[in-house]
């Protein structure tokens, strides 16, 4: 229990506040006062001056603050030191991902830092990606969209918008942008059902009144590059993806 309550002290006192410190620690305010106020009372000692806007240390504050500062810079490396041991273990890092281009200079730090974890990585579309976790057959996704369920931990790498393209021998070739009536005349070459790209553009075209009949589902990116360069219609892409 002390733990808690020192590391409800520390918090407040390097965020200047309680409210600040609740957010870092994913708690409630009353929690994180609580906390605090339990320290204060069991050792009968005042840690904080409240005022009504701010937070002040008093003088054993101080002194506790530098103590828990050891106390938690240990727990970090100590934390720091078992992951790195798990990472070496780990003899292969099985990746999956709808795009390797949004992960490159993450791989590229990963691999300089761990030069003896082999990494493999699979292509797949989102749908496939999130089902590839659920049956632990890779540890790390990479996704066109972050999860809705709060069941991964994670992180956005970038956001990039989603392009138009078309073979260099087609008419739209020659215009700057392609507007949705621009689509309209044309045959758009669209991915797999559980594309995060085909569901982002058909929700902006349901936004923007756009209606499309006249399309080619292709399984894959690559096999709707190949359709597209053959001069048959508009692909859509992420804009990080379309220099692989």
């Amino acid at each position: 229990m002390r733990y808690v309550q020192l590391r409800a002290f520390h918090y407040v006192a390097i965020c200047g506040g309680f409210s600040r410190a609740a957010e870092r620690l994913f708690l409630t305010q009353p929690a994180i006062s609580d906390q605090v106020r339990k320290l204060e009372d069991e050792y009968d000692i005042l840690l904080f001056k409240r005022h009504r806007k701010e937070i002040v240390l008093t003088p054993i504050g101080e002194k506790l603050l530098k103590i828990t500062q050891r106390l938690f810079d240990t727990e970090g490396q100590a934390l720091e030191l078992i992951s790195e041991n798990k990472v070496v273990r780990m003899s292969n890092l099985r990746i999956v991902a709808d795009s390797s281009q949004h992960i490159l200079n993450v791989l590229s730090h990963f691999q300089r830092k761990h030069p003896n974890v082999g990494i493999s990585i699979n292509s797949g579309n989102s749908e496939s990606v999130i089902k590839s976790l659920r049956s632990y057959e890779a540890e790390i996704g990479v996704v066109g969209e972050i999860p809705k369920s709060n069941e991964f931990d994670t992180i956005l790498l970038n956001s990039t918008p989603i392009t138009a393209f078309v073979a260099t021998g087609h008419p739209l070739a020659k215009k700057d942008h392609i507007s949705f009536h621009d689509l309209t005349k044309n045959l758009l070459i669209m991915r797999e059902h559980g594309s995060k790209t085909r569901k982002k553009f058909e929700e902006v075209a349901k936004i923007a009144g756009f209606e499309y009949t006249h399309y080619i589902i292709a399984e894959g990116r690559e096999a709707v590059r190949e359709i597209v360069a053959s001069g048959l219609g508009v692909g859509l892409v992420s804009i990080a993806e379309f220099s692989e």
